[in-house]
């Protein structure tokens, strides 16, 4: 079926990005794949692209389109080429809450830097023991007596990009939680890391998404000027939940681009591989696996398209968000399984890109909220 999500300005930037994949970051995958981390320079390399400013007003130095069909163009090309580019959460995830809450001061020190690459950001919110609890966050940060700056303290755990960002959104307690709402006394903070205090710990090995780094911080008397508070004292848990459906639909879509990925490896790989004088594709149990896949693809891209348009008018709702995440996060990890299998014992090698997307798939169903809590946001919203 005919798409409809792309203009030819998609198209065209599709191809941009094909080129630039190609060229600068295909030949160094294996690299970085065992270092564990991409170079800071690539993050200037895509500044210089455009691809951090896309969504980021004309004034500061991005395109200003309110659109998130570029992001998916970029997960689907990203995945085409069984390439992690490792910034989702500097575009997805952090942007957002500088648009929504910086004032304009900040606006103008921030955006320009974030839409060159200058400054990555990252997004801190997990501790050891939090989890997705939120609300039960202990990392404080305590206005000075002079009111100047904020006293941070504490730890945070599984934060991607925290190894090489240069600010991180911090969530910290500036007052008590309420007894009838512990949700109340979080704040968020746009934190320098170069502050005396803030400290990288372990660079976590992690299963899958390994060129994505992922890193342990902790904070000891941080002293965080005034001017980076985002947005409203003790309100931070409300601006968390504004962004949950843009997140979600961004998991949904880069799962779905990993599913579409496996198939096209998968295929590819059939037809040149020959067992018993014989294509693997030739095989009738091959066609009917990967013609299952392809039809289960076909369906998560509906599935995608349609709750994008829904996103970019402002009308997706948490509980379709959820929708899709569950629905695409259990299509790819199904996929993705039955396409490592055609690939028998190589599939297994991580110099194959179906094996390390198996891997990388896999904490598509965890993060972002675990699929049991989808179904349970989904089954609220059905009144049940």
């Amino acid at each position: 079926m005919r798409r409809t999500v792309f203009n030819e300005d998609h198209e065209s930037f599709r191809q941009t990005l094909r080129s630039f994949i190609e060229a600068e970051v295909v030949p160094h995958t294996d690299e970085w794949f065992a270092a564990g981390i991409v170079p800071r320079e690539l993050y200037t390399k895509m500044g210089e692209l455009g691809l951090f400013g896309i969504t980021i007003p004309e004034e500061f130095g991005g395109a200003g389109i309110d659109s998130h069909k570029f992001l998916l163009v970029q997960y689907e090309e990203s995945t085409r080429a069984g390439v992690t580019l490792g910034t989702n959460v500097h575009v997805l995830l952090a942007l957002p809450y500088v648009l929504m809450l910086a004032d304009d001061e900040q606006r103008k020190r921030f955006l320009p830097k974030f839409a060159t690459g200058e400054e990555m950001w990252a997004l801190a919110m997990t501790e050891p023991g939090t989890g997705s609890d939120l609300a039960g966050i202990r990392t404080t940060a305590k206005l000075s007596e002079d009111g100047t700056h904020y006293v941070l303290n504490g730890a945070k755990t599984f934060i991607t990009g925290g190894v090489l960002a240069d600010r991180v959104i911090v969530a910290a307690r500036t007052s008590p939680a309420r007894d009838d709402d512990r949700r109340f006394g979080l704040s968020l903070f746009a934190v320098d890391t170069s502050l005396p205090g803030y400290t990288v710990g372990r660079k976590l090995d992690k299963l899958g998404l390994r060129v994505e780094d992922t890193a342990e911080l902790s904070f000891v008397d941080v002293k965080v000027p005034v001017e980076d508070l985002l947005g409203e004292e003790n309100q931070g848990f409300s601006y968390l939940g504004k962004n949950l459906a843009s997140e979600r639909w961004g998991i949904a879509a880069g799962a779905y681009a990993q599913a579409a990925a496996a198939v096209r490896f998968a295929q590819q790989y059939v037809q040149e591989r020959t067992v018993f004088g014989k294509s693997v594709a030739s095989f009738q149990n091959t066609k009917f696996e990967l013609a299952a896949c392809k039809a289960e693809v076909d369906a998560a891209q509906a599935v995608v398209d349609r709750t994008l348009e829904a996103l970019d008018a402002g009308e997706l709702t948490p509980a379709e968000a959820a929708s899709a995440k569950l629905f695409c996060t259990e299509v790819a990890h199904r996929v993705i399984d039955r396409c490592l299998q055609l690939h028998g014992g190589y599939g297994f090698m991580n110099e194959y890109p179906i094996a390390r997307l198996y891997a990388d798939n896999r904490v598509n169903r965890i993060y972002g909220g675990t699929s049991e809590i989808m179904k349970t946001i989904i089954a609220k919203d059905m009144g049940l």
